[in-house]
């Protein structure tokens, strides 16, 4: 599973922040981040006892080749009239500057755990970087929370 962060600013949320803040909700993971100069572009967290680990991605559209994929999201988008929301959906799409994927792993013990992990990933990104997010088999959300366009 999927869950992808649409946000309309370049901002870097360091790791450290991100590790502090789940910490703080009650996760321990042991992170490994990869970045470059304009931050972290990729990392693992891995759950106590093993097992495939959380992946994270980072892509900036200014420095990565990200309009084909940001243009296939809103032209779904954009097929979707049947919801009153998908017009602004599209359009927050295309103003997308920076991305973020988080894949969960299907072959964990704690399914329950990553799911509340992803979850918990989600809701804090969103909040900071005003971003709205995409789970593959749910939906389309606010940078709330509030599910605006579900997925069938």
């Amino acid at each position: 599973m999927i869950y992808r962060l649409f946000a309309p600013v370049e901002t870097n949320v360091p790791p450290s922040e991100l590790m502090a803040h789940l910490s703080a909700v009650g996760f321990i993971v042991e992170p490994h981040f990869r970045g470059d100069d304009l931050g972290w572009t990729g990392g693992t967290l891995v759950l106590p006892g093993g097992g495939t680990p959380v992946q994270l991605e980072r892509w900036l559209t200014t420095e990565d080749d990200l309009r084909d994929d940001l243009n296939n999201h809103a032209a779904e988008l954009e097929t979707m009239t049947f919801n009153p929301h998908h017009t602004k959906l599209m359009e927050l799409v295309i103003q997308t500057k920076q991305l973020i994927a988080i894949r969960k792993p299907i072959d964990h013990a704690d399914d329950a755990g990553l799911t509340d992990l992803c979850e918990a990933m989600v809701h804090y990104f969103a909040g900071r970087l005003d971003a709205i997010s995409q789970i593959d088999g749910e939906g389309w959300y606010s940078a709330a929370g509030e599910l605006l366009l579900p997925e069938y």
